[in-house]
């Protein structure tokens, strides 16, 4: 584990806080898996309310999609490998800050969406627990917090001020916690909006595995493989009717 130039609160947040979430999404779904079963679903409320939902769904979970692959490429790549790529730092800046702030609009407006049909949709109010109403305070603060965060860097970038690069401080202390080498001191050395974003980020995985979002890890896979549903009438011709049975006809 890094100490140089760290604080003890420093050592707490980005040596030992990150292994405590991963105990937690682990074990959470390991337990949810085993003992809560039938409750690894989203709850879906479509049957009370759909226009609402048709709209705030797909732009929440589209504009999600592109900020979780923007995070992996952020986070995993190498600025190294984007260079021998031959991507400057320049070019690759745009294109995030561009995509993030695009995404980051996109999903933001998606749960506003969906946070206010669940507070105006009477049924669904009322299914709607205390753990959802904590899970959404916390989602909406990470995406707050990711968006404000982009758009802050993206305003100083084009003032032509200098910010400090992500890729330099928590790309790589991210990446150092699964080899088990907490790179505490370059996440320490980062700007406050990036340390208030982890942060968020890891209260938001801390939940997960307790709350509805535990639907991310599920893959309909035996979808593909199922056999067909058949789907058969009662035929008023039966046997009981004293009629004479109609000839089952082959195929579909």
């Amino acid at each position: 584990m890094s100490s140089g130039s760290t604080g003890p609160v420093d050592l707490v947040l980005w040596g030992v806080l990150p292994y405590v979430v991963l105990v937690l999404v682990v074990g959470g779904l390991v337990w949810r898996y085993r003992y809560d079963r039938f409750g690894w679903t989203t709850r879906s409320s479509e049957l009370y309310e759909s226009r609402l939902l048709r709209i705030g769904s797909p732009l929440f979970h589209f504009g999600l999609l592109v900020v979780i692959v923007g995070h992996v490429v952020g986070l995993l790549v190498p600025d190294t490998w984007t260079r021998a790529l031959g991507v400057s730092d320049t070019a690759y800046h745009v294109v995030a800050l561009s995509m993030g702030i695009v995404a980051g609009v996109c999903t933001l407006a998606g749960i506003t969406l969906l946070i206010w049909r669940r507070r105006t949709t009477g049924p669904v109010f009322s299914a709607t627990t205390r753990n959802d109403k904590l899970m959404y305070v916390v989602l909406v603060l990470a995406i707050v917090t990711g968006l404000g965060m982009t758009v802050y860097f993206a305003g100083v970038a084009l003032a032509g001020g200098h910010s400090g690069d992500y890729r330099e401080t928590v790309s790589p202390w991210f990446r150092s916690i699964w080899i088990l080498r907490p790179d505490v001191a370059a996440m320490a050395a980062a700007e406050a909006p990036y340390k208030l974003h982890a942060l968020m980020g890891l209260a938001l995985f801390a939940l997960l595995p307790f709350t509805r979002l535990v639907h991310a890890f599920s893959a309909p896979i035996g979808y593909l493989f199922r056999p067909y549903v058949l789907y058969r009438t009662r035929d008023p011709h039966s046997p009981a009717s004293g009629q004479a049975v109609r000839t089952a006809r082959r195929g579909w």
